[in-house]
C-alpha cells in the first residue's frame, strides 16, 4: 500500500486544455524568498531580484492522460509560484517553478489536487468576464488571503512592459514566460525532490497590459516590508497541455 506521501508525486501522466492563461510575474527582493524555497532549491534571479508568478488559468478537460477528453473535469486555477533551479546530482540544472499555493473554483479540484499534488489547492470564489478586447478576472479566498482583480487589455498585442519592469526587453521577459518546463516539489518524507515535466506543443504568450485592482497575496505577514514590482504581464490562449508523472530524485543529506 502506497503512503499518502507517495501519492502526492504526480503519480501519472495529466492531459489538459489551457483556454485562458493570464500570468502576472513580480519582481521581489532576492532576500524576501528566504524561507520559501525547500532544500534543493535555490531561486532563478534576474538583475538581482527574486521572481513571483502569479497564474490565472481557465483549464478544461483535465484527466488522466489515459482517457478521452469527454471524462475530463474543467476549473479556474489562480497559482502562486516561485522562479527556482535545481541542480541536479549530475551536474545538470533544471529551471522551473516552486508552488506556493493554488486557488480553484471547484471542490472537487481542491481535493483531487491535494491528494495527488502537495499544490496547496484552496476553494475559492471566481468570476471570469471575457471579451474580445477585455479579459477580466476576480478570485475571492477564505479570509482574503490570496484575493485577485485583473484587468488585461487584450486590444494590443503585444503591449509594453510595466513600467519599472527590471525587465529591459521583451526576450529577457521571455525568459521567465516559458517555455520552463519543469515544476519542484519537495518531499519531506523521504527528502527527495520531485520533478514534473510539462509539455506544450503552443506556447506563445504575449506580453498585455493589466491593471491589477486587487493582490492581497503580498499583504502577508512573510511579504511584510517588500514592494512587489510588477515585472511583466503575459496572456495565451488555446494551449494543450500535459503533465508527465513526476520522477523522485533523492538529496544529498549535509552533516549537522
Amino acid at each position: 500500500m502506497l503512503m499518502r506521501h507517495a501519492w502526492q508525486r504526480h503519480p501519472f501522466p495529466v492531459r489538459a486544455f489551457f483556454q485562458h492563461t493570464l500570468v502576472l510575474t513580480y519582481a521581489v527582493p532576492q532576500t524576501s524568498l528566504v524561507g520559501l524555497l525547500p532544500p534543493g532549491l535555490i531561486p532563478d534571479t534576474h538583475r538581482g531580484f527574486g521572481l513571483v508568478a502569479i497564474a490565472m488559468v481557465q483549464t478544461r478537460a483535465l484527466r488522466p492522460a489515459c482517457l478521452p477528453p469527454s471524462v475530463g473535469r474543467d476549473f479556474f486555477l489562480s497559482g502562486y509560484r516561485v522562479f527556482a533551479r535545481y541542480r541536479m546530482s549530475n551536474g545538470h540544472t533544471l529551471r522551473g517553478l516552486r508552488i506556493l499555493r493554488s486557488d480553484t473554483d471547484k471542490r472537487l479540484m481542491q481535493v483531487l489536487g491535494n491528494l495527488l499534488t502537495h499544490y496547496n489547492y484552496q476553494k475559492a470564489y471566481v468570476t471570469v468576464r471575457e471579451g474580445p478586447e477585455r479579459l477580466e478576472i476576480g478570485v475571492r479566498t477564505p479570509n482574503g488571503v490570496a484575493d485577485l482583480r485583473v484587468v488585461a487589455d487584450l486590444s494590443i498585442y503585444p503591449a509594453p512592459l510595466p513600467v519599472n519592469s527590471p525587465f529591459k526587453s521583451p526576450a529577457e521577459a521571455l525568459r521567465f514566460a516559458g517555455p520552463i518546463p519543469f515544476t519542484f516539489d519537495y518531499e519531506a518524507q523521504t527528502h527527495s525532490m520531485i520533478v514534473i515535466e510539462g509539455v506544450r506543443a503552443e506556447w506563445k504568450p504575449e506580453l498585455v497590459a493589466v491593471e491589477v485592482l486587487e493582490n492581497t497575496f503580498f499583504r502577508q505577514p512573510h511579504w511584510r516590508g517588500v514592494k512587489p514590482i510588477l515585472a511583466s504581464a503575459f496572456h495565451l490562449t488555446n494551449v494543450p497541455y500535459l503533465w508527465r508523472r513526476g520522477v523522485r530524485y533523492p538529496l544529498e543529506r549535509t552533516s549537522a
